[in-house]
Formats: structure tokens, C-alpha cells, sequence
């Protein structure tokens, strides 16, 4: 059974049950028969029934939302925010997805080959906690407009966010086996990877997680997309908006309780402007209300366990130990359930090992850059390269950063948040292959080159 705890409040949820081995024989069955049918329905067929599925979601936002509070802590705020992602996600992809797939035709030297984008089969998700909804969208939408069809094997503890979804999935009329949530552990995942009918794998995740999966997918010959963790850097030069810069560093760092791959973790600071934003982000980071998740106005509820809670607390212990100073916070809260004050860590030496690791909490590292080259040398100081960030008004630095900051991703003067337009990914231990966008819907697909001869004339 699978029991979910209410990292608010401590309390736990109804219990849901585990799906046995016969019930997962029976989810690849249903999977791989569906595909044969799925895969030979028009473009159309599947861009109503996405609609269709953003219509349903829209009608149950507040369910939606409200299960994700309970089972992981987000704010009611944030969690709205999530389910409406994807709902744009599932109608950004029935309106482009058709535009995504278009046949391209070349030319020969015997005379010309067109380009097929083709569904390759049942894909199974293994996903995370921390976006319960918006993890599984980003893969799912481009899956189903490809004519493939959908496993989830959700996080452990948000599987009621999983049945949810699951349900309200069905009700807007997608057929047996199109989309199917697998209440599984862990330990299950590489037996549904090694099936022949389960054709590719995509997990986002830990980085030892990626380590397993991508391990049994490499012996499968199998594709897989991996989104692992990230470590951040917000890079502030000189001729930036030090306010602007500031705000968007506190709301990286606290939102979803500083559990999101791509929010800046790590701010690097030009010198000549160091103590001044020091002094807006450390301001910024005090004045964060913590409270109620379910109140409209709280700007951070609790972190989604006690366990991860009390990982980042012995991550600061470390930090502290190795020589940083926490300038304020980073204590627990005395209550029931997953509770912390954000925190700023300052002086910690770059070749330490909690400056290496990723702190999936609302701790953030401060570090003083003496000049660009030393800003992007800091930046790339860290084995992940997910998401980055630069404020700047010079074109200069944003085009050296651009070029040569390691991450799949960068914003610019802004937030860095995924979008279903733009390609979503890393490089490094961050993982391989891209999420979103035509790219993130070619990852499982089968680009078939047709390849026509010239037609030969003769006789009379």
C-alpha cells in the first residue's frame, strides 16, 4: 500500500493500493493493444482528445491543486499555477502538434527521400514528486499527439496525484490503454524497461536514479531521456537591475519550498555590486511568509517530507563545517510536519563537497566573483548543467555567458521557467536528451527516411 503524509500537518492519507504483478501484465497488454490502434488515428482524432483532456482539467483545477497540496505541501497558489501549465501544455501541443510533424523532403543524388516522423510505441515515465502534475504533462502531451501511448510510474508519494490524473484523463474519453498510472515501487522499473513491449523510458529525477534507469535501458537498447538535478547559477553583473535581480533570486529560491531543478540554487555575484545585492536578496529571503499552503497568500509552506527537509538541514551542518557562514535561517520550525526557514550560506569554498552537491531546499549559496571569467569558471564549477541565469544589460556578457556557461538552459534578465514552446533539458550529470517543444516530441519517434528514384521513362 501506498500511504501518503500530509508534510504540513503530518497527517496521513487513505492508503492506495499497490498494483500486483497480474495487474501490470494486464497495463502492457492494454498498452501495447491500444498502441496498434492509436497509432492509425489522424492528427485531428488525437488533437480533440488533448483538448478535450485541458477542458476536464480545467473543469477539476481545484481538486487538482488541492491533492498536490496535501500530498507534497506546495502552496494552493503555485499548485493552480501547475495545473494551468498544463493545461496550456495539453492545448499547446493540440494546436502545433500537427506543425511538429510534418514530412520533410530532400533531395537526392538518385532522386529524393522524405522524412517521416512515426510513433514508436508504449513509452513509460518515471516521475518525481516535486511538479506532480507538470512532470508528467511535459512528457505526456507531445506522447500521445506522437500516436504513442502513455506509463506512469509516479513517485511514491504523490501516487493520489498519479490516480487523479489517471482518472480525469479517462473522463474527457481517452480509450483503454492510451494513458495508464501504475501504482509500482521502485524496484519494479527495470523489469517494465526490460519488456519488449514498453519501447522507450524517460525519467526525470535523482542522479542515481538516472544511473539505474539509464543502466537497464543501455542493456535493453532502449531510448531514454533523463532530466536529473541541477545546481543552478544566477550570475549578477554590474549594469544589472540589482532590485529585479534580487526579487527573481528570493523567488527562485523559495518557491515550491527550493524543491525545482531549474531554480536558481547558486548566486554569483560580480564584486563591484556584490554587498548591495547581498543585502537586497538577504532582506528579500527574511521577509518570505511561511504559513498555511492552503492560504492564498503564503509564499512558502512546508518542504514535500521530513526527510527531505532534514537532508538540507545536514547539508548547511556540512556547509558550516567546511568553513561557509549562514548568515541568517536555515532552522527547522517547531511543528508537526516538514517545516524550515530559508536560509543564506556565504563563504563556502567552490571545491567543497556541499558546494558540488545540489540543495533541494530554500538554502542558497552566495559567492563573490571578481570578473567575468571568474563568473563563468564558478558557474561551471559544479558536475550538473540544467538551467542557468544571467542578469546583465551589457550584450557583451549575455553572449559570453551564453556561449559558455554549461547548461542546457539560460534565462536571460528573468525567472527561468520551462515553457512548451522551447526545448527543456541539461548537459552534464543533469542528464541527456530534451523535454517539450517539436525536439522533446521527436525523443520518441522514429524518423523514417522514404526513399523514392527518379521515375524512368521509356518507349514510345
Amino acid at each position: 500500500m501506498f500511504t501518503s503524509i500530509n508534510p504540513a500537518t503530518g497527517e496521513a492519507a487513505a492508503p492506495i493500493a499497490e498494483l500486483d504483478d497480474a495487474g501490470i501484465e494486464a497495463a502492457l497488454e492494454r498498452a501495447h493493444a491500444r498502441f496498434r490502434l492509436w497509432r492509425e488515428t489522424s492528427l485531428e482524432e488525437r488533437a480533440a482528445l488533448l483538448t478535450a483532456i485541458a477542458d476536464r482539467w480545467e473543469a477539476g483545477k481545484r481538486r487538482l491543486a488541492e491533492t498536490a497540496v496535501a500530498e507534497m505541501g506546495k502552496t494552493i497558489t503555485s499548485a493552480i499555477a501547475e495545473v494551468d501549465k498544463c493545461i496550456f501544455g495539453f492545448r499547446h501541443y493540440a494546436a502545433q502538434g500537427a506543425s511538429y510533424l510534418e514530412a520533410e523532403t530532400v533531395k537526392t543524388a538518385s532522386g529524393h527521400a522524405v522524412a517521416r516522423w512515426l510513433p514508436m510505441g508504449p513509452v513509460l515515465a518515471v516521475m518525481p514528486w516535486n511538479f506532480p502534475y507538470w512532470q508528467v504533462v511535459r512528457f505526456l502531451a507531445p506522447t500521445l499527439m506522437a500516436g504513442n501511448v502513455a506509463l506512469l510510474k509516479h513517485a511514491s508519494s504523490v501516487q493520489g496525484c498519479g490516480a487523479l490524473m489517471d482518472e480525469l484523463i479517462r473522463a474527457a474519453g481517452a480509450p483503454e490503454g492510451l494513458f495508464q498510472n501504475l501504482a509500482i515501487r521502485s524496484g519494479k522499473v527495470a523489469d517494465l524497461i526490460a519488456d519488449k513491449r514498453v519501447v522507450a523510458v524517460t525519467l526525470t529525477g535523482s542522479e542515481g536514479a538516472g544511473v539505474q534507469v539509464a543502466s537497464a535501458a543501455g542493456k535493453a537498447l532502449k531510448k531514454v531521456v533523463l532530466e536529473l538535478g541541477g545546481s543552478d547559477p544566477l550570475i549578477v553583473m554590474p549594469s544589472a537591475d540589482l532590485d529585479a535581480a534580487a526579487r527573481t533570486a528570493v523567488t527562485a529560491r523559495v518557491q515550491n519550498a527550493g524543491q525545482s531543478c531549474i531554480c536558481a540554487k547558486r548566486m554569483i555575484v560580480h564584486a563591484d555590486v556584490y554587498d548591495a545585492f547581498l543585502d537586497k536578496f538577504v532582506a528579500g529571503m527574511k521577509a518570505v511568509k511561511i504559513g498555511d499552503p492552503m492560504a492564498a497568500d503564503t509564499v512558502m509552506g512546508p518542504l514535500s517530507s521530513v526527510e527531505q527537509r532534514d537532508t538540507v538541514l545536514e547539508q548547511v551542518t556540512r556547509a558550516k563545517a567546511e568553513g561557509a557562514t549562514l548568515l541568517f535561517g536555515a532552522e527547522p520550525i517547531d511543528r508537526p510536519g516538514a517545516w524550515m526557514t530559508p536560509g543564506v550560506l556565504v563563504g563556502l569554498d567552490p571545491g567543497n563537497d556541499v558546494a558540488k552537491e545540489e540543495i533541494f531546499g530554500p538554502v542558497a549559496v552566495v559567492y563573490k566573483a571578481n570578473d567575468i571569467d571568474h563568473a563563468v569558471a564558478l558557474a561551471n564549477d559544479v558536475p550538473y548543467g540544467l538551467g542557468s541565469a544571467v542578469w546583465s544589460n551589457d550584450e557583451a556578457d549575455i553572449e559570453r555567458f551564453a556561449r559558455d556557461v554549461e547548461s542546457g538552459m539560460m534565462a536571460v534578465n528573468t525567472l527561468l521557467a520551462s515553457t512548451p514552446e522551447a526545448p527543456f533539458g541539461g548537459v552534464k550529470l543533469s542528464g541527456h536528451g530534451r523535454e517539450l517543444g517539436p525536439w522533446g516530441m521527436h525523443e520518441f519517434m522514429n524518423l523514417k527516411a522514404v526513399m523514392y528514384g527518379e521515375p524512368v521513362h521509356g518507349g514510345d
